[in-house]
């Protein structure tokens, strides 16, 4: 049972919201309990604060109330030691929402069939804030999206509730901001700062990663730095929500388009007989003027393969072409078929026909070590390859089985590593490079590898096998 006391629902000031957060007394919800809002729950819960994650799926919920993950990456001790410590609670009843004093919205913004954006789960946890919205709250969306959907999409809801939060320009620096000409304080406070999660990456835990932060008003940037800065090492205040969400924007398309110059310089050197990774080894003993980027079998993840395309759909509104970022999805996308395209070649080249023969699928997750499957290009050369004929099955350890996902469901569960299981396929494909694949042995034991991620570099033995693409 919730035995918190509701906050005060009339006349919160920002100086009022941010004692609280500084006292830890204020409360924290969030949306969506993901890869980006589990992280940032234990974060706030860490540090003190109450709070309350949110979320539709009731199984999700029952395994935090109990203390357990469903992250691999979070431990089950992470997750009971705040939730014994009361500082975590995580529910489905969203009529709570009116007890929080910050709610963050960390809720997936997919793509729709026509890569469009999909801003339905986005809309809708608006609609259900909207029913409990009350003076004073502030309401931040993380959720990566083009940029106007704060003060365009998300304001435009929030304010059928009757309450109001103008949108407007101001200074980035707090100092100025708070010696400003007085300003009618708006009934709630509306702000994006976008979610910088990296899956995997032990060099940097959440909190240290620079918060950046842009309000739809001076009083909404200053609410949401005061809350942020509480738990992150650093934040970055910008001139508006719009500014946020192309920063975030910005990230992702320059991964995006430095991966898709890789990509077609790999197929280059495969045709030219120069090793593309060898290259890149070279390039990068460059101290200054040069960052590398690594070709692989496509792009995956919650971010670089979406977020491109919120901002040229967006671009349309502008009658403004982004003809190089789309270039980058183009080439970027291709890549699934170019992997089948050079599996079916190798095969040829040793009689065998890709229609009837056996593959094997090393690593689905869309990079390796997570526990992550969102967009993997692993997903689409399964797919590709049963359409043209051939009989598939996976291997990753940290995916028993295949889940239904919002485009396939391939119903398959990870086969056993083993040297006999090896040498019964036709080929057996590198599409992640799991730290725990031994990789002389899978060599020694398969009959072909397609390695599309240069893992066998320090193989010695047996190279003939191996085909890099």
């Amino acid at each position: 049972m919730d035995t918190r006391e509701p906050s005060n629902p009339i006349g919160t000031s920002l100086e009022a919201l941010k004692s609280g957060f500084q006292q830890k007394s204020a409360q924290v919800g969030i949306i969506g309990l993901g890869y980006v809002g589990l992280p940032l729950a234990l974060l706030f819960a860490r540090k003190g604060s109450p709070t309350t994650g949110f979320d539709t799926d009731p199984a999700k919920v029952e395994m935090l109330q109990q203390g357990r993950s469903y992250i691999r990456h979070i431990s089950d001790a992470d997750i009971a030691e705040q939730v014994s410590k009361h500082h975590l609670q995580a529910t489905a009843d969203f009529s709570r929402l009116g007890a929080m004093d910050a709610i963050l919205i960390c809720v997936p913004t997919p793509l729709g069939p026509h890569r469009e954006p999909d801003l339905s789960f986005v809309r809708n946890t608006a609609e259900a804030i909207r029913l409990h919205l009350r003076h004073g709250q502030l309401v931040v969306l993380e959720s990566t999206t083009y940029p106007g959907t704060t003060d365009e999409l998300l304001l435009s809801i929030l304010e059928q509730s009757g309450l109001r939060c103008p949108a407007s320009a101001y200074v980035t620096d707090e100092q100025a901001v708070l010696h400003a000409a007085p300003a009618p304080e708006p009934d709630f406070f509306l702000a994006f700062s976008p979610e910088r999660e990296d899956p995997g990456n032990k060099d940097f835990q959440t909190h240290q990663v620079p918060k950046v932060i842009g309000g739809v008003n001076a009083p909404s940037a200053l609410a949401a730095q005061a809350l942020y800065q509480e738990v992150f090492e650093r934040t970055v205040l910008v001139s508006s929500a719009r500014a946020a969400e192309m920063a975030k924007l910005l990230e992702n398309i320059y991964r995006c388009v430095n991966i898709a110059l890789v990509n077609e310089l790999k197929l280059l050197c495969l045709r030219m007989g120069i090793d593309v990774w060898e290259v890149i080894e070279a390039a990068k003993t460059k101290p200054f003027g040069f960052a590398p980027f690594y070709p692989g079998p496509g792009l995956g993840g919650h971010c670089i393969p979406i977020d491109p395309y919120y901002l040229t759909w967006k671009a349309h509104e502008y009658n403004c072409p982004t003809r190089f970022i789309e270039l980058a999805g183009e080439v970027n996308s291709s890549m699934p078929e170019h992997v089948v395209a050079a599996i079916s070649t190798a095969l040829n080249e040793r009689q065998r026909c890709l229609p009837g023969a056996r593959i094997l699928i090393l690593g689905v997750a869309y990079k390796k070590d997570i526990d992550d499957a969102r967009e993997s290009p692993s997903l689409r050369i399964i797919q590709i390859l049963q359409a043209r004929g051939a009989q598939v099955d996976y291997h990753d350890p940290y995916f028993p089985r295949l889940p239904k996902m919002r485009r396939y469901d391939f119903r398959l569960e990870s086969v056993e590593l083993s040297a006999e299981t090896l040498g019964r396929y036709d080929a057996v494909v590198i599409a992640t490079d799991h730290s725990s694949y031994d990789y002389p042995f899978i060599v020694r034991q398969a009959r072909l590898v397609i390695d599309t991620r240069n893992a066998t570099r320090h193989v010695i033995e047996q190279r003939e096998k191996i085909v890099r693409c």
